[in-house]
């Protein structure tokens, strides 16, 4: 007997979930607060722009590939367990991370344990979410999730600037990574599946049909969605959209300071994550309503012309005023964080959820190589150029890209035979 929403406790039971893996993505966004957190190193560490990437692009890049692994593991044991192992792990990164005032200690502790933790916890928050309701809400339920990543920097920008104030940066990357730890673990015990033959109240019942049918197949293995032709599009479309936003969050601090001349861009930093939390819940729900792909078509070109508009702000220009640059930075975080609720809603759209865990995991490898390659260049063009302006002319050009293939994707088509239903 398939089960639905019906009651209150199983409909609170959803909702619970959804707001339980809102919270992880809240504690695991202090990925977010890399550039305050990149400001803050001494001078005597005698890091380099490009070394004051490193840590982020490859927390980044771990981030996204241990989705495959942590997508595979939620699905099959459980998004309770894989999530409370992510929160171990980012606590015991930054702990790492600590110890050590070089490079490489960072790239270990921050990059790769800490991200190792955050794609563990980040893959386990959505796919049980989203099972708890109707196709209808995928886009809402998918960007509430997720917006709690994007909101992180609200309080972890604020929060870590007065820190490395008081304490310096490795006492506040230790006293953040307990703290993370204990927050991500505790809330991963909500997590849970629905049981076995759960349907949601809202899901359309299938038609009566006296003899078997054909019919578009719903759930892909990840080897069959590695083989349609949508998969390269979306991922490509994905590192775009990550890419050209994380290449902001990495650098917006710098950024700041290279226009204004003070050293503001933790409050820029948190103006962006309020953009980058708003932005996924807007666009999912705005996703559910018009169509992923008209979503993501007005995201890609909004963005584009924000970066381009970045790119004239010259010291003293009225681009350059702390006003007019919170308005973009708060557009350029709710056009990039729309990425990070679409591309699930649209991974499940696409592919189904019965793999979703492992196939979102496999299309999120693109939000790490998007942002390891733009990151990279933002620090790279500065410290040869001494400005970030060649990076926006990248970034932009790619987006466009971006835009222009969303025009001709449509859903991959696999059919099967399925028995008569009887009237």
């Amino acid at each position: 007997m398939s089960q639905s929403i019906s009651s209150p406790i199983t409909r609170n039971l959803g909702w619970r979930v959804t707001f339980a893996g809102m919270g992880i993505n809240l504690a695991l966004g202090i990925l977010y607060s890399w550039s305050v957190i990149s400001k803050g190193i001494p001078a005597e560490w005698k890091w380099s722009e490009t070394e004051k990437s490193l840590p982020y692009m490859f927390a980044c890049l771990i981030f996204s590939l241990m989705m495959v692994p942590a997508g595979r593991m939620q699905d099959k044991i459980s998004p309770r367990i894989v999530a409370s192992i992510g929160g171990i792990l980012v606590g015991i990164g930054f702990l790492v991370a600590s110890f050590t005032t070089s490079v490489l200690g960072f790239i270990v502790g921050f990059g790769i344990l800490a991200g190792t933790g955050i794609g563990f916890g980040y893959a386990s928050a959505t796919p049980p979410a989203v099972k708890w309701f109707p196709a209808a809400k995928t886009g809402m339920i998918a960007g509430i999730v997720v917006s709690g990543f994007g909101l992180a920097s609200v309080y972890t920008a604020p929060l870590t600037k007065y820190l490395i104030g008081q304490y310096g940066v490795q006492q506040t990357v230790l006293i953040l990574g307990i703290a993370f730890l204990v927050v991500v673990v505790l809330l991963a015990q909500i997590l849970r599946t629905p049981p076995a033959g759960y349907v949601p109240v809202g899901t359309p019942a299938p038609k009566p049909s006296a003899t078997p049918t054909t019919v578009v197949k719903e759930n892909f293995a990840p080897m069959e969605m590695l083989r349609t032709i949508q998969f390269p599009a979306i991922w490509f479309m994905y590192a775009c959209g990550a890419g050209a936003g994380l290449m902001i969050i990495a650098k917006l601090a710098a950024i700041v300071k290279e226009l204004v001349g003070r050293d503001i861009g933790f409050a820029l930093v948190a103006v962006l994550a309020i953009g980058n939390g708003a932005g996924r819940i807007v666009a999912g729900m705005l996703s559910d309503t018009i169509g992923r792909k008209n979503t993501l078509f007005i995201c890609f070109v909004m963005q584009a012309v924000l970066i381009m508009l970045l790119s004239t702000a010259k010291t003293g220009s009225i681009m350059a005023s702390v006003p007019l640059l919170s308005v973009v930075a708060a557009l350029i975080g709710a056009n990039y964080g729309a990425n990070l609720a679409l591309f699930p809603s649209l991974t499940k759209d696409f592919y189904g959820l019965k793999n979703f865990g492992v196939n979102y995991g496999l299309v999120f490898t693109s939000w790490g190589v998007g942002g390891f390659m733009l990151a990279y260049l933002a620090g790279k063009m500065y410290d040869i150029h001494k400005t970030f302006a060649i990076a926006y002319y990248g970034a932009s050009i790619l987006l466009v890209l971006a835009a222009a293939m969303v025009l001709f994707l449509k859903p991959p088509h696999k059919t099967q035979a399925v028995p008569a239903i009887q009237p």
